[in-house]
């Protein structure tokens, strides 16, 4: 069985452990270093200071994925639009978690009067973007060779969800 809750404080060295091999061995971040659990703990209570929801993914007693969104951009003007991250445990990929966390986050999203909630996801990720067309967001942008990890360039594409 799978609970999907608020993250705690608790769970920030599983975070990190699903955020950091993400770092080291997918494109799902456009970055080569692992993190620290300084850095995780600096991002939760950045995300608790602006109420900002942190989810994760509980399976049979541990951690197996965790959500949140943060500012889209920091200008004042965008303060109606978010980004959201997902992330999945890679023993625990393809048993429907990402489903589980992305749908509290439209949900939250919608609460907190949101209009507009972006998703900046790897052009060869095919098993996000399929994640997200599915809960309705539509690509808005395709930026090409933009990143550049594991010896090749990497296009980054936006997906958009408009909310009600």
């Amino acid at each position: 069985m799978i609970i999907v809750r608020d993250a705690q404080e608790s769970d920030l060295p599983a975070i990190l452990d699903i955020y950091n091999d993400a770092i080291l061995n997918t494109t799902a971040v456009y970055s080569e270093q692992p993190h620290t659990l300084q850095m995780r703990q600096d991002w939760y209570h950045d995300r608790r200071t602006d109420n900002f929801p942190v989810f994760v993914a509980e399976a049979e007693g541990s951690v197996a994925g965790f959500s949140s969104y943060g500012h889209f951009r920091v200008w004042p003007c965008y303060r109606f639009t978010v980004e959201i991250s997902v992330y999945v445990t890679a023993s625990q990929r393809g048993k429907g978690i990402g489903k589980l966390l992305l749908q509290p986050l439209i949900d939250r999203a919608r609460k907190m009067n949101m209009h507009a909630v972006i998703a900046g996801i790897s052009a060869d990720n095919e098993v996000s973007l399929r994640l997200h067309q599915s809960f309705g967001f539509v690509e808005a942008a395709h930026f090409k060779e933009v990143g550049f990890k594991f010896n090749r360039w990497l296009d980054l594409k936006f997906l958009e969800l408009i909310l009600d």
